[in-house]
């Protein structure tokens, strides 16, 4: 099966959100977990630490994947090297399959309103405009991603093996499932 329902999420026990940077995923996986009462993971959470340190890839496996393998959880993203485990384990996939200027100006909006106040964010992470302007910031790392995300959902709700994905093409579809939820 690849073509999910709204049926098909709220049975789901194992969500897994999926997008581009900047389109919505922690939001969609917070909104979905309160409503479907699922336990919530916030992948940044787990692979940074503070003052943006990004965790070791054997750091990351041993804080991801036993996620993966709880018995309920959604889940607001998955590194690309994690998709084949995540993929085994999940009931439903909720991709937020938006064109890369909705997603952007997201990012942007987010960005700005993170520098001005200063709100943390991943283990007490701050954005600032130095971060925002690095070449390996969010921002940039939006334009080198984008395409390759959006080919993966893509890919994803076109195979029938993989589990159902209920592909969302605009912020309105997103809307619409959670007020059905």
């Amino acid at each position: 099966m690849s073509a999910a329902t709204i049926d098909d999420v709220r049975r789901a026990r194992r969500i897994l959100c999926f997008g581009a940077t900047g389109s919505g995923k922690s939001t969609m996986a917070q909104a979905l977990g309160e409503r479907l009462r699922l336990p919530v993971t916030l992948v940044d959470d787990l692979c940074w630490d503070p003052g943006w340190v990004q965790r070791t890839r054997e750091q990351i496996d041993a804080s991801v994947l036993p996620v993966l393998d709880r018995e309920a959880f959604v889940i607001d993203s998955v590194y690309r090297f994690h998709n084949e485990h995540a993929l085994a384990r999940v009931d439903a996939i909720v991709a937020l399959d938006y064109d890369r200027h909705v997603s952007l100006t997201r990012l942007v909006r987010r960005t700005a309103r993170r520098i001005r106040t200063r709100e943390p964010v991943c283990n007490g992470n701050v954005e600032t405009l130095r971060l925002a302007l690095a070449p390996d910031s969010v921002i940039f790392w939006h334009f080198r991603s984008w395409r390759s995300k959006r080919e993966r959902m893509r890919r994803w709700h076109a195979d029938a093996s993989a589990p159902p994905v209920l592909l969302l093409s605009r912020p309105a579809e997103a809307e619409a499932l959670l007020a059905r939820l």
